[in-house]
């Protein structure tokens, strides 16, 4: 059964013999369910997701229930990378611009390239898909990730194997892969050159991103610390060129020789606390909250749910002291959606409880915020679902 073997994935993750730190790590193969979402100013819904070689967007006026029918953004078909860490993404523009980003899997396996595109009319047409990375050799960058600053700049971050590439052309190790950065300030119409966030990554976590109370990018990703040990880093992507200053952000000291395909997920508050979920299966697999203080261990450190009972792949949102995490779990009868709440800023979280259920797969739940309210883009085997976690 395939949520079986999804359960069975969670537990051999956490094995390193079952890993290859270099030529990536072979995935189970399911339904291409990977899919994003976001909520504009209006309130209307706003779904991208793949099929039959096209980033498809669908919108909705009545919160999910009901979905267009779908806008190719890429006229010309082409392969795209449609997994639940490696999904194409949404953002808006100041002036209602819809960006849509994506990665275009290679002919050599493990490779990709970073694909963009935009629309100016309401997602009624879109300008012919541009390859965001100027390095254009058949090499890995992809598991992008975008985000708007808060003066409309575009800001994109993937995953990326050059150095690795020149290193073993020179016969040095070198772990993981790098993460670079691009950064567009007319709207996408053009991006500037790609500069390096930092070396020895992880090769295959997805890269989350959140807006900083001073209108910048952070970034919150898997990293390489001595020899294999896999926590997490955090940075601003400051897109007028200052230097990046990455740092240690997570100190679990989960050692493993690959990537166990489990990214993080993170929120900022106006009050710039850095509120974290993150995976790690150093003695058992766990899914962490805390409150980053990179350079430091994160505070509030608390474990959200344990993956002994199937939990993976979680998301955090905020909005004053609330704070919200979601995730997937996992058994014989199918996924359940779950979510734990806290109404004093993450100090304490209540109880944990299933929002929603899939007999079939499911992919990675995404946290939206509208109005105070959150809600969570799931998109399972029987179809895309926003789920409010309360009652409308």
């Amino acid at each position: 059964m395939r949520t079986l073997a999804a359960l069975l994935f969670c537990l051999v993750a956490t094995t390193a013999a079952a890993h290859d730190m270099h030529a990536g790590m072979a995935m189970p193969k399911g339904p291409d369910l990977g899919a994003s979402a976001a909520i504009d100013g209006k309130g209307r819904l706003w779904v991208v997701d793949a099929a039959d070689g096209h980033v498809r967007l669908r919108h909705s006026d009545d919160f999910g229930r009901t979905l267009s029918a779908p806008t190719p953004v890429n006229a010309q078909a082409e392969p795209i990378y449609a997994e639940g860490e490696n999904r194409p993404k949404i953002a808006f523009g100041s002036k209602g611009e819809l960006y849509v980003s994506w990665s275009q899997p290679r002919a050599k396996p493990w490779t990709g390239f970073v694909r963009f595109a935009r629309s100016t009319d309401g997602g009624e047409h879109f300008s012919t898909p541009v390859t965001v990375h100027h390095d254009l050799a058949e090499i890995t960058h992809r598991f992008d990730a975008m985000a708007v600053d808060g003066k409309g700049r575009i800001v994109m971050a993937w995953i990326d194997k050059r150095d690795l590439e020149a290193a073993t052309a020179k016969g040095k190790p070198y772990l993981g892969a790098a993460i670079y950065t691009s950064v567009s300030s007319d709207g996408g119409a053009t991006f500037s050159a790609e500069r390096k966030l930092a070396d020895e990554t992880c090769e295959c976590c997805r890269i989350a991103l959140a807006s900083t109370p001073q209108g910048e990018i952070a970034a919150f990703y898997r990293s390489i610390f001595g020899d294999n040990i896999r926590d997490h880093a955090y940075a601003v992507l400051h897109a007028d060129g200052r230097p990046l200053d990455p740092q240690r952000a997570t100190f679990d000291d989960w050692h493993i020789a690959g990537c166990p395909h489990h990214g993080p997920g993170l929120a900022i508050g106006p009050d710039g606390v850095r509120h974290a979920v993150w995976y790690e299966a150093k003695d058992k697999p766990t899914i962490h909250y805390g409150q980053l203080e990179p350079g430091k261990p994160p505070v509030h450190l608390q474990t959200i749910a344990g993956a002994g009972a199937g939990a993976s792949h979680a998301d955090i949102a905020v909005n004053g002291k609330q704070v919200w995490v979601v995730w997937n779990q996992v058994d014989a009868r199918g996924f359940a959606l779950m979510l734990r709440e806290s109404h004093d800023g993450g100090a304490s979280f209540g109880d944990a409880r299933a929002i929603a259920n899939a007999k079939g797969a499911a992919a990675s739940p995404q946290l939206l915020l509208w109005q105070g309210r959150a809600f969570v883009a799931w998109n399972t085997a029987a179809g895309f679902r926003l789920v409010p976690t309360e009652a409308l």
